[in-house]
């Protein structure tokens, strides 16, 4: 526990907790907006239909190559 020994130190740490608190509201704002960009209809039938492409060129590849 912090013994405070003027008004000044009370002061500056309620200043610089309101900082971190505003730092942490925005981190928050930036993850949300994040995540709901990433899981965007388009976003994700991107990544799905890139990930189906993918898989099916590596298996003509194999096909190809074994037989």
């Amino acid at each position: 526990m912090k013994i405070y020994t003027s008004f000044e130190e009370i002061d500056k740490d309620l200043r610089v907790l309101r900082l971190q608190k505003d730092i942490s509201k925005e981190e928050i704002k930036l993850n949300y907006h994040g995540i709901k960009e990433d899981l965007g209809f388009l976003n994700v039938i991107g990544k799905t239909t890139g990930f189906i492409l993918k898989r099916a060129f590596a298996l003509k590849l194999v096909k190809k190559l074994v037989g």
